[in-house]
């Protein structure tokens, strides 16, 4: 018998016979056309369905059918200005007097920085692919909970006719947020210790949380994707290189990566990951997703990718983000070291939030989740395209070569650092 996370239609089923407000007030983050009252926590998120009952318009719908509408010259898509009226018809935020386009993120989800008599706000059409309502509301349910905590998130905005969370129009999907404005990390020891205590509080604020939809599962461990890609990369590089005399190195290199990506894997297994407990992570840590006002995190942002896992699977990947040396166009010239003042103190200020504490098992996973988290990132794109972004493959991979070899090496002493 097929489960429901084989089964999608039985999967939405058992979805919709769960959405049954327990109390008028209830943070349910789906409802078909009943809107919620805002919770007592009074958070601007906590009353809000995520799921609109909105329906298209004959004239929307022949306006914005087709594909995924117009494009500016870099291939990013755009909101066209009758779309844009349609869509914010939806909302209560009073008159738009000024419009932006912010070309961050995915160039397939537009998104448009409005300022309105009432304040700023980021409005953003879902990608096709990462707008299925159910998925969106699991998101939006860790949003809600965090929220009501006062964990550091742009709020969303409710529709003004419903409170919900997302609007459904013409088979597209919008999300409506504050806008929060801060800047980039800086790289200072002072903002990647805010990562890692911000990232603490994270798991300590999910720890015991429990969502009404299904939860996403799986990660960079020991990942059946991965180990694709790293025997796919040879042929795929073979048709994207220009220099038959590179295919050597590229053999080479991808079983290198294969054969320390399985060991890595393997060695966390042994010191027992897989019997840990599992509770929600954000599996998307790095400093991208995190707005920063001086040093200090004011906003964490994308929770597309959060899913069910030990949390060691954030706080190694974050632990890489944040001391991870990268340099200009050409990777197979960057260090292959780590800052590893960087590194301790992220981990360090991990350690420092209350009931955070890490297990010495847990430290002894971080270079080898490290290991599997770098070449993970790098080996999908690369076993699709040849290249990572702008980036050549063969660069990458020298990189990572060269990043791995130190960590395989370094591993007791990076281990010995946070341990003392």
């Amino acid at each position: 018998m097929a489960s429901n996370a084989e089964n999608p239609e039985a999967r939405r089923q058992s979805t919709e016979d769960q959405v049954q407000l327990s109390s008028p007030g209830a943070p349910t983050p789906l409802s078909g056309a009943t809107a919620l009252s805002q919770s007592s926590n009074d958070s601007s998120m906590g009353g809000m369905s995520a799921m609109s009952s909105a329906t298209s318009s004959a004239q929307y719908s022949s306006a914005t059918s087709g594909a995924s509408g117009p494009v500016d010259a870099s291939g990013r898509s755009q909101f066209t200005a009758f779309e844009l009226a349609i869509v914010m018809s939806h909302w209560d935020v009073g008159v738009i007097q000024k419009v932006q386009e912010f070309p961050r993120g995915s160039r397939k989800a537009p998104k448009l920085v409005l300022k309105t008599d009432t304040g700023n706000y980021l409005l953003k059409r879902r990608a096709r692919g990462k707008d299925d309502p159910y998925k969106v509301a699991f998101c939006h349910s860790l949003q809600f909970h965090l929220a009501d905590r006062q964990f550091p998130l742009p709020h969303l905005i409710g529709t003004k006719d419903n409170n919900n969370s997302m609007l459904q129009l013409n088979n597209r999907l919008y999300e409506l947020f504050e806008y929060i404005k801060g800047i980039s990390y800086d790289l200072s020891l002072e903002a990647t210790s805010d990562a890692g205590k911000i990232l603490a509080l994270f798991h300590k604020l999910l720890k015991d949380f429990k969502s009404d939809y299904e939860t996403p599962k799986g990660s960079y461990h020991q990942a059946r994707p991965v180990y694709a890609a790293l025997k796919a990369i040879p042929n795929t590089m073979q048709k994207h290189s220009t220099n038959a005399a590179e295919l050597p190195r590229i053999n080479e290199l991808a079983k290198f990566l294969y054969e320390s990506y399985t060991a890595a894997a393997q060695k966390v297994d042994e010191l027992g990951l897989p019997d840990w407990p599992k509770q929600i992570i954000h599996s998307d840590w790095h400093s991208g997703n995190l707005l920063f006002r001086g040093q200090r995190v004011v906003a964490v942002i994308d929770y597309d990718a959060a899913r069910i896992q030990p949390r060691m699977i954030d706080v190694a990947n974050g632990a890489l983000q944040f001391s991870v040396i990268g340099g200009g166009e050409e990777p197979e010239t960057w260090p292959e070291y780590l800052d590893e003042s960087r590194f301790k103190r992220f981990l360090r200020a991990y350690e420092s939030v209350p009931d955070c504490m890490l297990s010495v098992a847990e430290i002894e996973t971080i270079p080898w989740l490290m290991i599997e988290a770098l070449i993970a990132e790098a080996a999908i794109p690369i076993a699709a395209t040849g290249s990572f972004g702008r980036l050549r493959g063969l660069g990458m991979m020298e990189m990572i070569f060269r990043k791995v070899k130190w960590l395989q090496n370094q591993a007791a002493k990076l281990v010995d650092a946070v341990e003392s």
